[in-house]
């Protein structure tokens, strides 16, 4: 049974960093990785993703702020955020595309809160 497990959420300061882990558990193969977020009243977004091979996509709104990286042999992905501002507060949601023994291959941890105030 695939399993996605993710870390590193909490309070922080605006200008603050933190550091989200996720890792993927039961797989076979892992492919695609990436974060989401869902603030209050609103739908869920795409913060960035990441191929095997280290291609990323970001969110423009997250543009040189934060850096999704992965380690391949840990099956996990990494969401490291700096300058932090009000409105980054969300529920963030490692996403990843998962080969298992099952037919299901879209994945979805179950959230870590990440809240941003002074």
């Amino acid at each position: 049974q695939v399993q996605l497990v993710e870390s590193g959420g909490g309070l922080v300061q605006p200008g603050g960093s933190l550091r989200l882990s996720c890792v993927a558990s039961g797989g076979i193969f892992v492919y695609v990785m990436g974060w989401y977020r869902q603030a209050p009243g609103k739908q869920r977004e795409l913060v960035a993703t990441i191929t095997r091979s280290g291609g990323t996509n970001y969110a423009e709104s997250v543009k040189g702020r934060f850096t999704i990286s992965r380690d391949n042999a840990k099956n996990a992905v990494y969401l490291q955020m700096n300058s932090l501002q009000p409105e980054d507060t969300a529920v963030y949601y490692c996403n990843a595309d998962v080969l298992s023994t099952v037919p299901k291959r879209d994945y979805w941890g179950q959230g870590t809160q990440v809240t941003v105030s002074s």
